[in-house]
């Protein structure tokens, strides 16, 4: 009887250790579907795709309006949990903090909109180690790990329609200075190298006087502004590079009551610089859909979650029938700048 309970017992420690396993096997044949962070079989079990985007600024109306093309997107497209969050103030650090704690909350796609391309690159590999899709978009890093730059429009056809606009105002001659924001950031950099060019070619009679960076500060914009129009009591023109500098050097110049003397040209949305434009211290804006730009940025991860590779010409929705991929760039590419006047700026709720 001693001898048929050890057997009984023996043989229940064989079955228990049989089906620990078997539960092992299975656990480890099904690993490799999700080793990869997200992919298309998340979406099919059900489990969406968190998507985390860190802008260069919370609050701003202009990555307020990503955010909100972003959220269609992920309605639309049912399997993916958009996550966005980005520090209170222009400052690489703070921003670096956000994306450390994406990469911890293990999110399958990350895409930043760095303030420094460089000092965030790093952050960007250790997603990338960890299993994280990692895009750019509105801002590149162009020397980081990855894998889809989302971008408004070229350098080259933001640079010279903000150029062109400014000096069509001037006459095309005259004494104009750059109010910018981040020194660092790269998108803007390579508008105003773009800018640079297309002003030294086409109109050898403007000079270019200075650069200066308010760091997405307004106020500080409209006080560099003020300076610049101190410092060259001749100056025609200002051209503001970003949202927060457009609003700035526009206000600058109706505060010094000089509308009509020293014209100015932004990078704006539409709501913050209509009353400019009706006033005329702003003579045009220079912007795109940024409600479509946040769609295609959270299309774009669904896409590189779900193992899905971009195409020349992809069609996103009705309206993004023709976005541009390309491959040598890895560049997505929204298309065209888009000038904002007094006639179309009635258009755009952001």
């Amino acid at each position: 009887m001693v001898i048929s309970q050890r057997v009984v017992g023996a043989i229940s420690v064989v079955l228990a250790l049989a089906m620990v396993t078997g539960g092992c096997t299975k656990k480890n044949e099904t690993a490799p579907a999700a080793s990869g962070g997200a992919s298309s079989s998340q979406g099919a079990s059900g489990e969406k795709i968190k998507v985390a985007f860190v802008p260069k600024l919370q609050g701003s109306p202009y990555f307020e309006a990503m955010d909100t093309g972003a959220k269609k997107a992920a309605a639309d497209l049912g399997n993916v949990e958009w996550l966005y969050q980005g520090p209170t103030s222009a400052d690489a650090a703070a921003q670096a903090q956000i994306v450390r704690s994406f990469i911890q909350q293990k999110v399958d796609v990350l895409v930043v909109a760095p303030n420094d391309p460089d000092s965030m690159a790093p952050l960007m590999k250790q997603a990338q180690d960890a299993g994280i899709k990692v895009l750019t978009a509105d801002t590149d890093a162009p020397n980081s790990v990855r894998e889809a730059f989302v971008n408004q429009a070229t350098a080259e056809g933001i640079g010279n329609k903000t150029a062109e606009t400014l000096m069509t105002a001037m006459g095309g001659k005259g004494k104009w200075a750059i109010v910018s924001c981040g020194e660092t950031a790269e998108n803007l950099n390579s508008w105003i190298a773009a800018e640079k060019a297309y002003v030294s070619a086409k109109y050898p009679e403007a000079e270019l006087v200075d650069v200066v960076y308010s760091g997405e500060d307004q106020a500080k914009g409209t006080q560099m502004a003020t300076d610049l129009m101190s410092a060259h009591p001749d100056l025609k023109g200002l051209l503001g590079q970003c949202t927060t500098s457009a609003v700035g050097v526009a206000q600058a110049v109706k505060d010094a009551g000089k509308i009509g003397q020293v014209y100015t040209v932004g990078i704006g949305t539409p709501k913050s610089m209509a009353p400019y434009l009706a006033d005329g211290s702003s003579s045009g804006s220079i912007l795109w859909n940024v409600a479509n730009l946040g769609y295609l940025t959270a299309w774009a991860g669904d896409q590189l979650a779900s193992g899905k590779s971009f195409e020349a010409n992809n069609k996103v929705n009705d309206e993004m029938s023709d976005v541009k991929w390309d491959e040598a760039s890895k560049t997505l590419v929204l298309g065209d700048p888009l000038l904002i006047t007094t006639e179309n700026v009635g258009q755009f709720n952001y």
